[in-house]
């Protein structure tokens, strides 16, 4: 991996003293993102006069620079103006506030629960759905594995119950990252002959992040060499205290093979649900969330819909993201026709103009045209870039965002080279803040920055921090898309007073690594016993004459060094893009394998 240096400056979060006055403030509404000419003109005033403003708060911005509905509005209180959020681009939260006022309106009835299934691979997830559903979903499935995000509804004493059979707590997260929280209840599934695992770990803190009561399936209890009271032990360890133990977590002991426990798993799902009050109102336009969406060779595009309030109809017309379109036929998870689906239930549609992503909300609209006016309205945010992701955040501006009351926690992922770093870094980062700001580890791991990684950090508006560890090549792209800060340290020392000093504003610049590309050994030829010129691929970016780079193996850095010379063929040349082959000779590191 070859890097480079670069010194960026990083704003002073310091906020501004701002004069009191009792001039009354007139009402402006501001979208959730907008460039600085947009917040000058909306303003009335220069963009020169923004950027001052700007600055003066700690901000850096260009003219044509997009900050959020936060800056935008401390910048308008300057000027005497109050902003509120405009309703364009509020969809998702519009929703959210709708299933909550609803429980007051006299229409709500009681709906389904949504139970979203995590837990470690081969523990038994889909087995257990599929003796739930008595159908045989394992068999048709390679080596037993999930491939794809279904919902399956199943009837229990006259109740339903709504289940996402994901791959993964990957899948859950990711469909949190779009703003969609259709979970709740999760249930985690442990396998008492194997224990809690890695990935028990990463679906536990995944589903504490989400805020979603949590359920442990303690599955294959008909093995001989299953051990209940060691995975209960194991999940103390995790801050999940089962009811044996005189905690609050429910723990139900369940075989997927000889179905013992199940009827018991169903009940607990059904009192958590009861416990949870969970109501809609079936009597309006449907609003919900996009669970999957596939092409089908003879039908077109399908999207499986799950429907979270209001009833959905054939020949209803519905607006998802950038897609919409009439609804032509409507099938259940069986695959069976059907006409209508009410809240909690999943529902296959046919009619969508294209494909949308899983997470997005989609609601019924009067008519065609109303819904090919909003589609086209998001299409041209989109383009304009009025619609970068707004749940990033990095550790410079948290200050900033703390204090306009938009954050009161710092989320964070933390990555370390070994298990025995973790703790020491942990227990420092939690001694941190105080009632007003505090910091939140929401999962700490040994190994590599992952995509689940960054997922679980922009779902839940985190950081991560990287200490003696890196990044890999799919985590780094995903990361720069959706605007994840990760942060590397070698120091524990120098990560813990990073984030002290972003609690408190005083966070100084700081030198930023910028990844050139990415180069493979393929061949290696001695120049003398003390020099080895390595003939390499480049597979990624580009590699420069004069980077610093870092070499790897197996996801271990065994070394960080510079290129000393850089040949195609016999010549010397700058810069060697991706798909070319080169020769590298490095300044002192001479230890490589193909």
């Amino acid at each position: 991996m070859t890097t480079r240096g670069s010194q960026r400056r990083e704003p002073n979060t310091q906020p501004a003293r701002q004069e009191t006055t009792t001039t009354a403030l007139r009402a402006v509404s501001l979208p959730d993102a907008l460039s600085v000419r947009d917040t000058a003109d909306r303003l009335n005033v220069s963009g020169v006069e923004v950027i001052k403003t700007l600055l003066k708060n700690g901000v850096t911005a260009n003219i044509n620079q997009t900050i959020d509905f936060a800056t935008a509005a401390l910048v308008a209180k300057e000027y005497g103006f109050e902003a509120t959020p405009e309703a364009r681009g509020r969809v998702i939260e519009g929703l959210r506030k709708r299933l909550r006022a609803e429980e007051e309106d006299p229409n709500v009835r009681t709906r389904p629960p949504v139970v979203a299934v995590m837990g470690h691979v081969d523990h038994g997830k889909t087995s257990l759905l599929d003796a739930i559903r008595s159908t045989e979903v394992t068999a048709g499935e390679a080596g037993g594995i999930t491939q794809h995000i279904g919902a399956y509804q199943v009837d229990v004493d006259h109740q339903k119950i709504t289940f996402l059979d994901t791959p993964g707590h990957e899948a859950f997260t990711a469909m949190r990252a779009h703003g969609a929280h259709v979970t709740d209840v999760a249930v985690i599934v442990v396998a008492a002959d194997d224990g809690i695992m890695p990935q028990t770990i990463e679906a536990i803190d995944h589903a504490k992040a989400a805020g979603v009561p949590v359920i442990v399936a303690i599955n294959k209890i008909d093995r001989p060499d299953a051990d209940q009271e060691r995975v209960k032990r194991q999940l103390s360890e995790h801050s999940l205290l089962v009811e044996d133990w005189g905690g609050d977590t429910i723990s139900v002991s369940v075989s997927a093979r000889t179905k013992e426990g199940i009827p018991n798993l169903l009940e607990n799902i059904l009192l958590v649900a009861e416990i949870e009050e969970l109501k809609a109102n079936p009597n309006r336009r449907a609003e919900g969330t996009v669970i999957e969406a596939q092409m089908d060779p003879q039908r077109g595009s399908l999207a499986t819909l799950l429907v979270q309030t209001g009833t959905l109809r054939v020949g209803d017309v519905v607006v998802v993201g950038e897609s919409y379109g009439r609804i032509k036929a409507m099938y259940d998870d069986h695959n069976h026709q059907i006409r209508r689906a009410e809240p909690a239930a999943p529902a296959k549609i046919l009619g969508l103009s294209v494909l949308p992503s899983p997470g997005e909300i989609f609601k019924v609209m009067p008519d065609e045209r109303t819904a090919r006016t909003i589609a086209q309205e998001r299409i041209r945010e989109r383009q304009m870039g009025e619609n970068n992701p707004q749940n990033a955040l990095s550790l410079q501006d948290f200050y900033t965002k703390a204090q306009g009351g938009q954050v009161k926690e710092l989320n964070l992922v933390l990555k370390t080279d070994v298990q025995g770093s973790i703790e020491p870094i942990r227990t420092s980062l939690q001694r941190i803040g105080d009632e007003k700001m505090r910091v939140n580890v929401l999962h700490a791991a040994a190994g590599s920055v992952t995509e689940a990684d960054v997922l679980l950090a922009l779902a839940s508006k985190g950081i991560i921090l990287s200490f003696n560890s890196h990044p890999e090549p799919g985590a780094r792209r995903l990361a720069d898309v959706e605007h994840v800060e990760i942060r590397s340290y070698n120091v524990i020392y120098t990560l813990v007073e990073d984030v002290e000093k972003a609690l408190t504003g005083m966070l100084e610049p700081t030198i930023v690594e910028v990844v050139d590309g990415r180069a493979a050994v393929r061949q290696l030829f001695p120049m003398g016993r003390q020099k080895m010129v390595v003939g390499c691929a480049v597979t990624e970016g580009k590699l420069l004459r004069n980077d610093s780079v870092r070499v790897i193996r197996q996801r271990n850095i065994l070394a960080t060094d510079k290129v000393d010379s850089l040949k195609r063929f016999k010549d010397d040349v700058r810069e060697v893009a991706t798909g070319f082959e080169c020769g590298v000779s490095l300044e002192s590191f001479q230890q490589l394998q193909e």
